[in-house]
């Protein structure tokens, strides 16, 4: 099972032998609120997160830190996107370079960019 948020939600009604009735009861909310929530295309109101942790005994910490599949697949695209930047500049300079068609300071840029990059990825992993 993917560790989301809405499957943690599903999770913990479940253990705690409940139906997305009785939550959306607790809670103030609809049932289908809840079953949005569990299928990960809503969020509670922020508001409501202590409430719903205290229900369920875990801290609000534990809530929130589960990920939507979808922020993990765009973190993926995204240290993508950011390596082919900072490979581009890199043989952008290489070539321009060969050419005789960059000055220094154009190529500092450049390869400033592509190790802004890089630091980008580095950083997202810790």
């Amino acid at each position: 099972m993917k560790n989301t948020f809405g499957s943690m939600i599903a999770s913990l009604r479940k253990e705690n032998g409940m139906t997305q009735l009785e939550l959306a009861e607790k809670m103030n909310v609809t049932d289908k609120a809840v079953s949005k929530w569990e299928r990960d295309l809503a969020f509670p109101d922020v508001q409501t997160l202590p409430k719903l942790a205290e229900l369920f005994g875990v801290s609000v910490d534990d809530l929130i830190k589960a990920r939507t599949g979808e922020n993990m697949k765009e973190n993926k695209i995204l240290k993508l996107a950011l390596k082919g930047i900072a490979i581009a500049m890199g043989i952008c300079v290489l070539v321009l370079s060969l050419l005789d068609e960059i000055d220094s300071d154009t190529a500092i840029s450049m390869l400033s960019i592509g190790l802004v990059a890089l630091s980008l990825i580095a950083l997202s992993e810790k």
